[in-house]
């Protein structure tokens, strides 16, 4: 092979490299549960921290779209709860308002847009709800 086609071969596959690390996808950002002590009551508090696991960087901003509340980790996956969003002042903590109105396994579902990213975040979180 000649000289000036190996640097070609080279210089493509370093682009294409450069390419598909430049681009985030939905596996690069992960929702954590912050708060993990829950009782069973009316306006609990559900606390999630969205990171950027490239650079281990809190993400702010992102538009939470989908919520959802389900006993289904106790096989209730039709008993639900509403979730409203609440305001906060951490960078990269969402926190939700919710009903808790049995004690056992609750799961968090959470869809969210990311600024920049063409993918959605999403996750089923699951907590346990104390009498």
């Amino acid at each position: 092979m000649s000289l000036p086609f190996l640097r070609m071969r080279g210089a493509l596959a370093a682009l294409a490299l450069s390419a598909t690390t430049a681009v985030a996808g939905a596996d690069d950002f992960r929702f954590d549960l912050v708060s993990t002590d829950h009782r069973v009551g009316s306006g609990a508090v559900v606390e999630l921290r969205l990171t950027d696991l490239r650079t281990g960087a809190a993400v702010e901003g992102a538009v939470i779209y989908a919520t959802r509340m389900d006993m289904a980790p106790d096989g209730m996956a039709t008993m639900t709860s509403p979730v409203t969003a609440m305001p906060t002042e951490e960078p990269g903590i969402y926190r939700f308002a919710t009903d808790l109105t049995m004690a056992g396994g609750w799961r968090f579902s959470v869809a969210a847009k990311v600024q920049g990213e063409p993918e959605t975040v999403s996750a089923e979180i699951e907590l346990r709800a104390e009498p």
